[in-house]
């Protein structure tokens, strides 16, 4: 599978941003599709999840702003940002795996697929 992460850029506070992944392959629809991010000076994190299922799971500091979604028609998964704030400024990956575990869906080193990052820029 190859990823493409699409749509960042900047936006003030209280801002919204789209962010798309699209993916080759047949069988993406059994994937469980990842977003996550990472800051300068941190490590990289968990953003949310959608699993083949449908399911979706949510970092703490974005549950109720970031919505997680997937077209398997188009190979697509999004990245819903509203209420941004500048603590959401970070690169954003999109990352995806057939055989992750529930247990290790928050685990970057876990999935083994991933896309190049788009830059999102949150001013105050």
């Amino acid at each position: 599978v190859q990823l493409q992460a699409f749509g960042g850029g900047s936006v003030q506070a209280g801002g919204s941003l789209r962010l798309s992944c699209a993916a080759s392959g047949r069988t993406f629809s059994r994937y469980t599709m990842g977003w996550f991010r990472q800051a300068p000076g941190k490590e990289r994190e968990f953003v949310a999840c959608i699993r083949y299922s449908g399911h979706t799971y949510y970092a703490e500091s974005v549950k109720g702003r970031f919505t997680v979604s997937r077209d398997n028609a188009k190979n697509m998964v999004y990245l819903q940002m509203n209420s941004l704030k500048p603590e959401d400024t970070a690169v954003y990956y999109c990352a995806g795996d057939r055989e992750i575990i529930l247990s290790s869906i928050r685990v970057s080193h876990q999935y083994d697929y991933w896309g190049q990052g788009t830059q999102v820029t949150v001013s105050s």
